[in-house]
């Protein structure tokens, strides 16, 4: 699906790439993929995130500046346009060169923003990395490690920031999406730390959380706010020079807001803080209705999200094809119900209607079936036919059964699945490895609906 945009964060990312010949062609161009999932929701821009490659090689190289690319899309292409140089793993050299980038107008880093490294490597090094990584963090630097080979844990923890288990990720070069948001939320709590920024998102709400500049005897907070379209509906507020979070609420969604937040200081001047928040769209609830645990005279129905602007539900159900509906209401608090008194092997139209605080509604349907009465084969038993082979036989489920589904789940070899007759009330299980044990299935199938399954376990003697 669509990342979400994450801004409210300002920060220099420096990616530290592996770009030696002990790379193969196939596992670069992955770590590319990795490194533009990353960054990819984050915001761009001289007061937001600037990113930066330096190349690891014989000679370290850097790719691109950090204020070259401001926006998603042309830095999308230049990580994608990035090549692989070959040559030496000369990592420290590629540290020592990586710590001068990192302080350098030049290379369009800023002072007084925090400094991330991420290095993508394959555990290998030529030459020594920990004078020049200690030199990166007693700077301030924040050192993320990927090893996406056989690295030596503990010299790579010992470099990674601490804790380890939040700065250091052993994983292999085709599993890296699975760490990708981990590895982004720690990155964010490094660079959202020093400035303005809103959590807890909601469609009429967020929680605005700054660094602790002031005390309660140094001064106080004043906030302000407003609709980025409408600045005229500006909302101010007042808060402690003790706080470092407040929650605005009441807001309207979808709508983007302007925030200022001015420390007033009798002590020292510190310049206002800024940021734009977008709340989410307004939840809308019933969005998903599920059916299950359906019997010959009831159904489970549940549903979601349930949201707190929610008073109450109704639940209005009938018969398809008929007229005739009966209905049942439900605590805005609960998300869900057990019809009952149904008639069996019967298809109803479910209605889940929500009724808001402001008196709007919203409705969702969905379709349900009850089970055959009875609907579950009887006495499933197992009659030995020789070297790994069993017959299973059972008794007929009642009402109109269209067919029956035998399915063996072999403890050593693949499952099966066999489909028989009405008339047929027997199978014959084959390849079932003496000394193992088997989990087997029957299910009868109606029109509407399967029935209930019913399953034994079985053990091939030696």
């Amino acid at each position: 699906g669509p990342q979400l945009s994450v801004s409210n964060s300002e920060g220099d990312l420096l990616f530290l790439l592996d770009s030696s010949g002990s790379v193969s062609y196939y596992e670069f161009s992955r770590v590319k993929e990795f490194m533009w999932d990353l960054v990819q929701p984050f915001t761009f821009g001289p007061k937001d995130v600037q990113t930066s490659i330096i190349h690891i090689s014989t000679t370290p190289t850097m790719e691109f500046p950090f204020d070259r690319y401001l926006s998603s899309g042309t830095l999308q292409q230049a990580i994608r346009d990035t090549r692989q140089l070959m040559g030496d793993t000369n990592t420290g050299k590629a540290l020592s060169y990586a710590k001068e980038k990192f302080f350098s107008d030049e290379a369009g880093a800023r002072p007084d923003v925090p400094k991330v490294l991420v290095w993508v490597t394959d555990g290998f090094s030529t030459d020594d990395i920990s004078e020049p990584m200690q030199l990166l963090k007693d700077m301030g630097v924040t050192v993320f490690i990927v090893s996406t080979g056989r690295g030596n844990y503990l010299e790579l923890s010992a470099a990674a920031s601490q804790p380890p288990e939040k700065h250091l990720h052993f994983v292999d070069v085709d599993d890296l999406p699975i760490i990708t948001k981990e590895l982004r939320d720690a990155i964010l709590d490094v660079i959202q730390a020093n400035r303005l920024h809103a959590v807890d998102i909601t469609s009429s709400s967020f929680r605005l959380m700054w660094p602790k500049l002031l005390s309660q005897e140094t001064g106080y907070y004043t906030l302000e706010y407003a609709p980025t379209d409408d600045l005229a509906r500006k909302r101010t507020k007042q808060v402690s020079g003790a706080h470092t979070s407040i929650m605005l609420s009441n807001l309207a969604p979808e709508t983007t807001y302007e925030v200022a937040l001015i420390p007033e200081s009798n002590v020292h001047y510190f310049p206002p803080q800024t940021t734009r928040v977008t709340t989410l769209a307004e939840e809308i609830s019933p969005a998903q209705v599920l059916i299950s645990e359906s019997g010959p005279h009831s159904f489970h129905v549940s549903w979601a999200p349930t949201l707190d602007n929610v008073i109450g539900y109704q639940i209005l159900y009938g018969p398809l094809p008929g007229n005739s509906a009966k209905l049942l209401e439900v605590d805005g608090k609960h998300n869900s119900t057990v019809v009952e008194n149904l008639a069996p092997n019967t298809t109803y139209l479910v209605t889940v209607t929500a009724t808001y605080k402001s008196g709007k509604e919203r409705s969702l349907s969905a379709k349900a079936c009850t089970q055959e009465e009875g609907s579950k084969v009887r006495h499933l038993r197992f009659e030995d036919m020789g070297p790994n082979t069993l017959k299973a036989s059972w008794d007929a489920a009642d009402g109109k059964v269209l067919g029956y589904r035998v399915r063996c789940r072999r403890q050593t070899g693949p499952s099966s699945v066999i489909s028989v007759s009405p008339q047929i009330h027997s199978v014959l299980l084959t390849d079932l490895a003496s000394g193992t044990t088997n989990k087997v299935c029957v299910k009868p199938m109606y029109k509407n609906q399967p029935g209930k399954r019913l399953c034994r376990m079985v053990h091939m003697q030696p």
